[in-house]
C-alpha cells in the first residue's frame, strides 16, 4: 500500500486537501485545544463555552454491509452507530468535555439496498447505546436526526453523528505539551470492562484500505456497489482472506475483527479529569495514527520507542498489503488509539485509572525539546522520522 495506491482509492490518511481549505478559517477560542472551541453562543455567558462536533462511521459501513449480506447479521448495526458516536466523542473528550451532550444523527442511504429493516437496527441500536452509556457516565441526549433515501449521492449506506455540548471555559484541555512528559498510550485492543467481546483494536481509521487489501476478489464480483468503479480493478479487494474465513491467532473471522466497534476512553478520560490528574495534552490518534501529534506539538522531539505489539489485526492488513511500516503507522493505530501527555507521576496514576477499566496502558515514549516539529517512532521493524517546520 504506497502513497499513491493509498490516494488511488480517493482516500487520504493526513487529509491534505481538507486542512488547506480550512487553514484560514478561525481556530476557536483556544487555538491549543483538541477541538474547535466556540464563545457560548447557547447561553450567552462569557464563563462557558460550546463546541459542536459531528463525523462519521466512514467506509466502516461498507464492511458492516458485506457482512451483513453474506450472514444476515444485522448486529454490526449498533457497532457502526458506535464507531460514528465515538469518532465524535472521544475528540471531545480530549478538550474536556465530559458533561451532557446533545446527539443528531444524519443517515444517509440507496433505497434499494439498504432496507428499511436495516433503519430499525440503526436507530434501535442508537438507542440502546446511548442508555448504556449513560449507565457509564457518557452523558448523552438523543435529539432525533436525518434520515434521506439519497441513491445519487450514496452507493450503499453513510452513517454519521453531529453532537453538541456547554461547558466552562475553566474545565477546557489545551495541548500544552512540554519537553519531559512521557507519554501514556491507553491500548484500543482486548476486553474492556464496559464492552462485552475482544476488540481488535481498528477503530475507523484507514478502512477503505485494510478492506481492500485484506479481503478476496469473489466481493468485487459479487458486490460492485461496494466501491468506486473508476478505481483500478488491481486495487478492489485484493487481498485473499474471506470475510468469514477465521484469523489464525483469535480464531475470530476476519470481518469481525475488521468490524470491532471503536472504543471509547471517555470513562477512562472523564475520570482522570474529575481527579484533576495535571496533564498536558491528550491526543486521539485518528486521521494520522501514530502522527497524529504533530498537528499539536511545538518545537518538540517527539520519541515513540515503546509502542504495544501491533495487535493481530494490523499484522494481517501488513501482511496482505505489503505497506511499509513506516506507512502502517502513519495510517492506522497500531494498538493505542489514545496518548495522553504528562509527568512521571501523573502518568503513574493515569495508568492505575485505565486498569480499573480493564483497559492496557504502558508509557509507550517521552518528549524532548527541538528546534522543529519532529516525531521518531522506534519499533522491531524499523525507525521511522517525521519532520515538520515549527509554525
Amino acid at each position: 500500500m504506497s502513497t499513491s495506491k493509498y490516494s488511488q482509492r480517493g482516500v487520504s490518511s493526513q487529509k491534505e486537501d481538507v486542512h488547506n481549505a480550512i487553514k484560514k478559517s478561525g481556530k476557536g477560542l483556544f487555538p491549543k485545544a483538541f477541538c474547535k472551541i466556540l464563545p457560548d453562543y447557547a447561553g450567552v455567558d462569557k464563563n462557558y463555552c460550546n463546541i459542536m462536533h459531528a463525523d462519521t462511521a466512514g467506509t466502516k459501513t461498507i464492511l458492516a454491509y458485506l457482512w451483513w449480506k453474506e450472514t444476515g447479521d444485522h448486529s454490526v448495526w449498533k457497532g457502526i452507530v458506535q464507531d460514528a458516536l465515538v469518532m465524535n466523542i472521544d475528540d471531545m473528550v480530549c478538550a474536556g468535555a465530559v458533561e451532557k451532550m446533545v446527539v443528531s444523527s444524519t443517515i444517509g442511504r440507496n433505497k434499494d439496498l439498504i432496507t428499511g429493516d436495516v433503519l430499525k437496527h440503526l436507530i434501535e441500536g442508537a438507542a440502546e447505546l446511548v442508555e448504556e452509556w449513560n449507565d457509564l457516565g457518557i452523558p448523552l441526549h438523543l435529539a432525533g436526526g436525518e434520515t434521506a433515501d439519497v441513491g445519487d449521492l450514496v452507493r450503499t449506506l453513510d452513517v454519521g453523528f453531529t453532537v453538541f455540548t456547554r461547558m466552562k471555559r475553566s474545565q477546557v484541555v489545551r495541548v500544552n505539551i512540554q519537553p519531559g512528559d512521557v507519554i501514556v498510550g491507553l491500548a484500543s485492543f482486548g476486553k474492556a470492562s464496559y464492552e462485552k467481546e475482544y476488540n481488535s483494536g481498528i477503530g475507523c481509521n484507514g478502512l477503505t484500505s485494510a478492506r481492500h487489501d485484506v479481503l478476496g476478489d469473489e466481493l468485487r464480483k459479487k458486490y460492485p456497489e461496494t466501491f468506486d468503479p473508476k478505481v483500478k480493478k488491481s486495487l478492489i479487494y485484493a487481498g485473499t482472506q474471506k470475510i468469514t474465513g477465521k484469523e489464525k491467532e483469535t480464531g475470530l473471522p476476519v470481518g469481525k475483527l475488521l468490524l470491532s466497534p471503536t472504543r471509547t476512553f471517555f470513562p477512562v478520560i472523564k475520570d482522570i479529569l474529575k481527579k484533576n490528574i495535571p496533564v498536558h495534552g491528550i491526543i486521539h490518534c485518528t486521521g494520522g495514527g501514530q502522527t497524529k501529534v504533530l498537528k499539536f506539538a511545538d518545537k518538540l522531539r517527539i520519541i515513540k520507542d515503546n509502542l504495544f505489539e501491533p495487535p493481530p489485526i494490523f499484522r494481517l492488513i501488513q501482511k496482505e498489503s505489503g505497506t511499509s511500516w513506516r506507512e502502517m503507522h502513519e495510517v492506522f493505530n497500531m494498538g493505542h488509539r489514545m496518548e495522553l501527555y504528562a509527568g512521571e507521576r501523573a502518568a503513574q496514576t493515569i495508568m492505575k485509572a485505565a486498569s480499573v477499566f480493564n483497559i492496557e496502558s504502558k508509557i509507550i515514549g517521552r518528549v524532548e525539546h527541538s528546534f522543529k516539529k519532529e516525531l521518531v517512532i522506534k519499533t522491531g521493524e524499523g525507525e521511522f522520522h517525521f519532520v515538520q517546520k515549527a509554525e
